[in-house]
């Protein structure tokens, strides 16, 4: 996809939803950019961040074609079945420990598209470290944050994330372990009132952030993920694979593993829930 391909009319419904929260948006929202296609939104979103100061603005997209989640997965990303959305933000403008909200920032926003999702359709979706949303043992979204360097102000950070919602069917690598909003209640979802709440409570969360409010969003990441304590994982280390018991997450949202009589503590990498 051409890099500087320009941006389609924002639909009428999102632009519709999007107005009916604008109050709850504060410095989020402008602009917002539509593509029917494109190859990431990330990637589109990272431009804009790295020619200036584009912090709060969206990307959305109907399609994408080169979608991507952590550590190079691809994401699915079928036209009219998911959300696909990234927005510049600079949590490093926290007034507060700048450090430890930019630490934070992907946890905040799984805490806000859980509260969305519910919001938005009564479904409980659980939290699972660092960066996906499950129902069950299912994937419903995942979160990629990626900070933006060159020409960036305040060392933007692009975050971007995607909600399965309409699909009925996916593809046989994806069928054991993916499922979406339509599948779990059996109806139709209204993608364009997601999409607004979605953007409201990152919004939210985001400015607690800002403000320092980091135990809102540690209380709140714990009280939506239930495997964070007593579940078994695995993980690769210099040393080879280690294994344990998940203990919770420490005040930086470090993963915590007990392992024999240690206490481990994972910033990153691949973990694998048992």
């Amino acid at each position: 996809m051409h890099t500087r391909q320009i941006a389609d009319s924002l639909p009428a419904d999102f632009a519709d939803a999007l107005a009916r929260v604008r109050d709850r948006l504060g410095s989020i929202g402008l602009p917002v950019l539509f593509f029917r296609t494109i190859g990431s939104t990330n990637g589109v979103a990272a431009r804009l961040a790295a020619a200036g100061d584009h912090v709060g603005a969206i990307v959305v997209a109907d399609e994408q074609t080169e979608g991507r989640g952590r550590l190079s997965r691809t994401w699915f990303s079928p036209p009219g079945l998911g959300l696909y959305v990234s927005i510049v933000l600079a949590p490093r403008r926290a007034r507060a420990d700048p450090e430890r909200a930019r630490r934070l920032l992907t946890l905040a926003a799984g805490v806000a598209l859980s509260e969305a999702v519910q919001a938005c359709t009564g479904l409980s979706a659980d939290l699972k470290w660092p960066n996906d949303l499950l129902i069950g043992r299912r994937k419903l979204s995942g979160i990629l944050a990626e900070a933006v360097s060159a020409g960036a102000p305040d060392e933007s950070i692009v975050l971007g994330y995607g909600i399965n919602v309409g699909q009925s069917a996916y593809p046989p690598d994806l069928a054991d372990r993916a499922t979406s909003l339509a599948l779990e209640l059996g109806r139709p979802i209204d993608r364009a009132a997601l999409f607004a709440d979605t953007i409201a409570a990152v919004a939210r969360r985001y400015e607690d952030l800002l403000g320092g409010r980091f135990d809102a969003i540690l209380d709140a990441w714990r009280g939506r993920a239930p495997g964070s304590r007593g579940a078994r994982v695995t993980w690769v280390t210099p040393s080879g694979l280690q294994a344990g018991v998940t203990a919770g997450i420490d005040g930086q949202g470090a993963l915590l593993v007990r392992t024999g009589d240690r206490l481990e503590r994972i910033e990153a990498g691949e973990v694998t829930w048992r």
